[in-house]
């Protein structure tokens, strides 16, 4: 298991500032919000549109479950923006991708401009934030997939990363690497803005037990940027990975658990090397 995935915290992030904003996350369960009060806030912060799409489920439970997800979203929002939750305007791309629309100047031109992406699975919600950025997010709970599930995921994987996966044999340790991969496959998607829509075999991670992300091979129309992949395990059996573009953005990780009340002191992680990219002058392929 590595280092990220223990999640031991990094120390104080002496790097980040203002050119230097962290890679922001909060893990809220669905239980981190109590029904009254998420139904209360979700009536004061909710666009038209979220308040139609809540209004469309069937069940009491998953209704609950999108009005946690996104009161968190606006919320977070907020303190990363200083605006206030029913300000903020979200739109989404031609695929369906979320993205905050700068309220005034001041906050693109001053704050730099804020990529946020949700991810919801086994009673979790994750929400990933980054300035100047894009940012992937998934969160998957190793308990929650099935046997089938688990051999859909090795099947739509590259044949290295299968094999990775499989090497312990049938058992919790397989399904985890299985689900490693997985997050770390749809953090990536995600952060492309293309979810789904490329074949995940068309990519692949080499993964360590104990180092994380060693290596990874993008598919062929990403090959001229590195990316830098976090893996987190902040509560035992639930799986964390994010997904950034590396450059002159952020150099660390803030994690914080439960609903953002307030800014509280967060959990700090440095962010890993980059990996992929184009290969360097004098190194072969």
């Amino acid at each position: 298991m590595t280092a990220e995935l223990k999640a031991v915290d990094a120390g104080p992030d002496t790097e980040s500032g203002p050119q230097s904003a962290p890679v922001t996350l909060w893990l809220c369960p669905n239980d981190g919000l109590d029904p009254e009060t998420a139904r209360l806030l979700a009536g004061h912060w909710l666009d038209a549109k979220e308040q139609r799409t809540a209004n469309k489920f069937l069940f009491e439970h998953d209704r609950l479950q999108y009005l946690v997800a996104h009161t968190l979203v606006r919320r977070a929002l907020s303190l990363e923006a200083g605006h206030a939750e029913s300000e903020l305007v979200i739109w989404r791309s031609a695929r369906g991708r979320p993205f905050l629309r700068p309220a005034t100047d001041r906050l693109s031109q001053d704050d730099g401009v804020l990529d946020f992406n949700l991810s919801h699975a086994g009673g979790y919600n994750l929400l990933g934030i980054v300035r100047q950025a894009r940012i992937g997010v998934d969160v998957e709970r190793v308990d929650d997939r099935d046997q089938q599930a688990v051999a859909t995921i090795l099947n739509a994987v590259s044949a290295p990363e299968r094999a990775w996966a499989e090497e312990p044999g049938p058992g919790r340790e397989r399904d985890r690497r299985a689900l490693r991969i997985w997050t770390l496959k749809e953090a990536y998607s995600k952060a492309r803005g293309l979810g789904l829509g490329i074949p995940f075999d068309s990519f692949e991670f080499t993964l360590d037990d104990e180092r994380g992300v060693l290596a990874f091979t993008p598919p062929a129309d990403d090959e001229a940027r590195p990316w830098r992949f976090v893996e987190l395990e902040p509560v035992p059996g639930v799986l964390v990975a994010v997904a950034v573009p590396a450059g002159e953005g952020a150099t660390a990780v803030h994690l914080n658990l439960g609903f953002p009340w307030s800014r509280s002191a967060p959990r700090q992680f440095a962010l890993p090397p980059p990996v992929g990219g184009p290969v360097p002058v004098g190194r072969a392929a």
